[in-house]
């Protein structure tokens, strides 16, 4: 007999360095680039985060309860227990968060969904991204900003479009987390932009172009674009 249980845990644990999966829910996020290189980027709304260790637990003990004829009954007390000592490592998450430059408020809402307001400006010197603690484990960024040559930069928003396969497939997570998508990125420029994927184009406006995404449970592209801004 094959030992299922221990086969799924290893093809499983690199998804266990993050013990938790940060995603965006209802949002309402804009990055302004000017092209001087000066930059503000804001993001109000939810942030939700998925129990990876706890969905690679649940996936391995069915597989190997589908293996014998009958399985352990499930534990409810142990289930509570599990479930509390988790939300208060999401309040303890809140905490840590709210520390870091550009928070203005983080408040955990309980069954994973931290809302947070967020905006921080500075000078495009360097890539950006947020989100992005280590302490709390958020290590993949919904929005990078990374600098192309002397005068380019790129702007992609890979959390702002549905995850198919982060979440390996387990217990619907995916699934789960993409109907909470839902939200618009807002890119207002005037530096030259170079190329965006938006088919509705940029629109022009008192503080140059403003190129709007809109973020829900179908979408497949993530929001992207070049811009050529002063040289360093």
């Amino acid at each position: 007999m094959l030992h299922w249980k221990a086969i799924t845990a290893a093809l499983l644990v690199p998804l266990a360095l993050a013990a938790c999966l940060f995603l965006p829910g209802k949002f309402e996020s804009t990055l302004t680039i000017h092209a001087d290189r000066s930059f503000t980027y804001a993001y109000k709304g939810e942030i939700v985060a998925l129990d990876i260790t706890g969905a690679m637990s649940e996936a391995t003990s069915g597989l190997a309860d589908n293996t014998t004829d009958s399985g352990p009954a499930p534990d409810p007390a142990k289930k509570a227990a599990e479930k509390a000592k988790k939300e208060a490592e999401y309040r303890d998450i809140a905490v840590k968060v709210a520390k870091e430059a550009g928070y203005r408020s983080v408040e955990y809402r309980g069954d994973g969904i931290f809302y947070v307001d967020y905006e921080i400006s500075g000078k495009l010197t360097h890539n950006f991204v947020f989100p992005y603690n280590q302490d709390a484990g958020m290590i993949f960024p919904f929005v990078a900003i990374e600098l192309r040559g002397k005068d380019m930069v790129r702007v992609k928003a890979a959390g702002f479009a549905k995850q198919e396969n982060k979440s390996g497939g387990m217990s619907g997570m995916g699934d789960e987390t993409n109907a909470r998508l839902d939200g618009t990125f807002t890119l207002i420029t005037d530096a030259e932009i170079v190329s965006q994927n938006n088919e509705d184009g940029a629109k022009a406006g008192g503080a140059g172009k403003t190129v709007t995404w809109k973020v829900t449970p179908t979408s497949s592209d993530a929001p992207m674009a070049m811009l050529k801004v002063a040289g360093l």
